[in-house]
């Protein structure tokens, strides 16, 4: 079963004594006390300061979901939480982690199946986060898109938008659009991307926010709309969109940039 000293580090008083006995806490004999001592305290600092973010998120994290409206079922996403920070205690938590998490406790309601799944979903998620790389590739990857899928809409959004930084596309990869659909939606996407990921592209999701942008790129350019004008279009049109549409053209838009690339060969060579 998940761990659930790690959970409870504040509030049970002998956490601390039993935690000195588990893989975390090995002891070795030739570490001073002091230096032993002062390195747990610093464990323990660095845990209670994780533990107070992840409360905060668990508390604001789909209140409006009937399986979230149980206390119980918040309890389970925080012991989650908990126990995967508590293993990865250098990375520590980011914000937007429950989001990821809660759609696989909805769908298993299984603590240490959640955890394990979400330790696999994080090796890719993570990549997004501050500090972390993968958020500049997934922008750059979509303006090279653009500027081959659809070089109107990126002439546009130069001229009046964030074509840069493509700021309205960060919440979606941030949180792998979780917050853009309904859950059974999510359900289905997610398995999209994660089957793309083995048999066609781990690029998937690329061609998912190119398709969104698409749906709407006449809305947004016959109204002028700045960036700042597209974000609030776009979280207004949250758990809106018709997922199906979106995938299809999500797929056609990877066979057009395949028959593109084809194409291009012989004049390549």
């Amino acid at each position: 079963r998940i761990r659930y000293q790690a959970c409870k580090a504040e509030s049970n008083p002998s956490f601390h004594g039993t935690s000195l006995n588990n893989e975390v806490f090995e002891e070795n004999n030739e570490i001073p006390k002091d230096q032993k001592d002062n390195d747990e305290e610093d464990i323990m600092e660095k845990f209670s300061a994780n533990l107070h973010r992840i409360e905060k998120d668990v508390e604001r994290c789909d209140r409006s979901s009937a399986y979230f409206a149980k206390k119980e079922n918040l309890q389970k996403l925080k012991t989650v939480m908990c126990t995967y920070v508590w293993r990865n205690l250098n990375e520590g938590y980011t914000q937007g982690m429950c989001d990821l998490a809660a759609p696989l406790l909805v769908i298993l309601d299984d603590e240490p199946l959640v955890l394990a799944c979400f330790d696999r979903l994080m090796l890719r998620m993570k990549q997004n986060f501050p500090q972390r790389t993968g958020m500049d590739d997934n922008l750059a990857y979509m303006n090279s898109l653009l500027q081959v899928m659809d070089p109107e809409f990126l002439e546009y959004i130069t001229e009046n938008g964030d074509a840069i930084h493509l700021s309205f596309t960060y919440r979606w990869f941030l949180l792998d659009f979780k917050r853009e659909f309904t859950y059974p939606q999510v359900f289905r996407i997610w398995e999209v991307i994660w089957a793309a990921s083995s048999l066609v592209t781990t690029h998937f999701h690329l061609f998912l926010a190119l398709a969104m942008i698409i749906a709407y790129r006449h809305i947004i350019i016959d109204n002028r709309m700045d960036f700042t004008d597209i974000i609030k279009f776009y979280n207004e049109m949250a758990e809106r969109h018709n997922v199906e549409e979106l995938l299809d053209s999500a797929r056609n838009l990877l066979k057009r940039l395949q028959t593109i690339i084809v194409e291009l060969e012989p004049i390549k060579n």
